[in-house]
């Protein structure tokens, strides 16, 4: 008996020797845990401490730890035995080695990440665990096109109509866009077998996975075309010039945006087209500066004109038109024009147009100029 009892003790030390933490204590949990309970605390602790997340010393070794608890807790006949046996019944089973049976799709499922998007952890485990079958490609919606157009002040100003010409790409006629030469049809991809993707095996740290991505002989689609069409090559687009016409409404603004739905890029296999954007440059004026749908524009007045008062043509957007200087108007004084200014893009009338006055002192008089204004000053009281 004492020979045997000390077998038994030699077994049991060797078997205890990693002196594990225990399972319910490394998920925070109680002996009498729910499945639910042990499964959403498996959750917070591998979000926290998987490597691809976690990057500090540990973060691995502790998340291999979470792991094993997780296998061990979840499955009931191997937590049974560990509540009976501790650590020791579970390796006899060998329960805990590795990631069979566990879904790392339904532990990452609804955990929400950056920008209100699904969790990145769902598209991380799906192409390196393996996981959700990707779906063919089918019908795709063109790309959006963007058009720069120049306008001068007066063209904002009045709007115009314009032809313009985009480059872009349009849906084969000879093929309806499905790249395959008429009379022939797609053939299923003998490299993924028509699934559109590819699997591989990966050996990690963490153990061996099953790899899935896009098969690259048919992008994903899981067709080829054996046949081209020999129009767009078996692209189902063609590269064509667009004439489309233009409607610039009056009083637009330099950086507006006109949409102009279903012209920009043609969809692939049937898609919709995608939209045409007109981004509106309006080029600074010569003398006209723009406040909204207001004008600004700077007249300069003789000292006489400014003194004695008069009428003046000035520059509107539409033409010349007069304006009353009234007597004594002094330097930095604004002067409104009603209803001179750009048109209201959003509502009815326009804006006005507001002159600033500067007044120009005379110089290089002669001697009667001087004469006439120094008894000027006199008469004001001043001093010559």
């Amino acid at each position: 008996m004492g020979s045997t009892h000390g077998i038994l003790r030699r077994w049991v030390s060797r078997i205890s020797m990693p002196q594990k933490r225990d399972y319910y204590e490394l998920l925070g949990l109680q002996r009498n845990a729910s499945v639910e309970e042990i499964k959403k605390a498996f959750r917070q602790l591998a979000r926290q401490f998987h490597p691809d997340v976690n990057k500090s010393p540990g973060a691995e070794e502790k998340f291999k730890e979470i792991n094993e608890a997780y296998s061990v807790l979840s499955d009931p006949e191997k937590r049974a035995r560990y509540d009976q046996f501790g650590h020791a019944g579970p390796e006899f089973a060998h329960a805990g080695r590795g990631f069979e049976g566990f879904d790392f799709g339904d532990i990452f499922r609804g955990f929400r990440g950056f920008g209100g998007s699904e969790s990145p952890f769902e598209d991380l485990f799906e192409s390196f665990f393996g996981g959700t079958t990707r779906r063919k490609e089918g019908p795709k919606r063109g790309d959006d096109l963007r058009y720069d157009l120049d306008l001068t002040l007066e063209q904002a100003a009045t709007g115009i109509e314009e032809e313009i010409e985009i480059p872009k790409h349009s849906t084969c006629e000879t093929c309806g866009g499905y790249g395959a030469k008429p009379g022939t049809s797609p053939i299923r991809c003998s490299t993924c077998g028509g699934t559109g993707q590819v699997q591989r095996t990966q050996r990690t740290a963490l153990g061996s996975f099953m790899q899935v991505s896009a098969c690259t002989t048919c992008r994903g689609t899981g067709e080829v075309i054996a046949s081209p069409c020999p129009t767009c090559h078996g692209k189902g687009l063609v590269r064509v010039k667009q004439k489309v016409k233009l409607k610039i409404p009056a009083g637009i603004d330099n950086g507006h945006r006109l949409r102009i739905p279903r012209s920009g890029e043609s969809g692939e296999k049937g898609g919709n087209p995608g939209d045409l954007y007109i981004f509106v440059s309006v080029k600074p004026h010569p003398f006209f500066e723009r406040d909204e749908d207001d004008l600004r524009y700077k007249a300069i007045l003789s000292f006489a004109k400014a003194s004695l008062g008069a009428e003046i043509e000035v520059p509107t957007i539409d033409g010349k038109a007069a304006l009353k200087i009234p007597s004594g108007i002094q330097p930095n004084s604004v002067l409104k024009m009603k209803g001179k200014g750009m048109p209201k893009l959003k509502g009815s009338g326009r804006g006005d147009q507001f002159v600033h006055i500067e007044i120009e002192t005379p110089t290089n008089l002669t001697k009667e100029q001087a004469d006439i204004l120094k008894s000027f000053e006199r008469s004001r009281g001043g001093r010559t």
